[in-house]
């Protein structure tokens, strides 16, 4: 790839990239294992209770720790029920696969950042670090 001179045309080069490498992240045999799992989690009506009923859960013991009255059996009963959303096996590959991807796509912002000397998926995700 030559990239001209002008400053606009090397944006759209740049661009262009970032387009290829998120479809070839697309093609990834960990991307599409995690849309699989995802799909799974999505169709069981077993997952999809135990996931409403977390977070309900999780909603109750926000707003009792923003009062002041949760407590450390507030806490235990999320902590279980979250376990046990984990322990379906749906979830259980579903989290499985989101792991890998997630380790495949740490290797990729390596490889990113390496020569730019700065950690691009930080810089990319556009969050400030105070």
């Amino acid at each position: 790839m030559s990239i001209d001179t002008d400053a606009g045309q090397f944006e759209t080069d740049v661009e262009a990239l970032g387009r290829q490498l998120g479809e070839a992240i697309e093609d990834l045999p960990e991307y599409r294992a995690l849309q699989d799992a995802k799909a799974a989690v999505e169709e069981s009506e077993n997952a999809q209770e135990r996931i409403e009923e977390f977070e309900q859960l999780r909603q109750e013991f926000q707003l009792a720790r923003q009062t002041g009255d949760a407590s450390q059996e507030d806490l235990r009963e999320l902590q279980q029920a979250q376990q046990e959303l984990h322990n379906i096996p749906v979830m259980s590959e579903y989290l499985e696969a989101q792991n890998r991807l997630d380790a495949r796509l740490e290797a990729i912002n390596e490889a990113i950042s390496e020569p730019l000397d700065i950690d691009f998926g930080e810089e990319a995700g556009g969050c400030c670090n105070d």
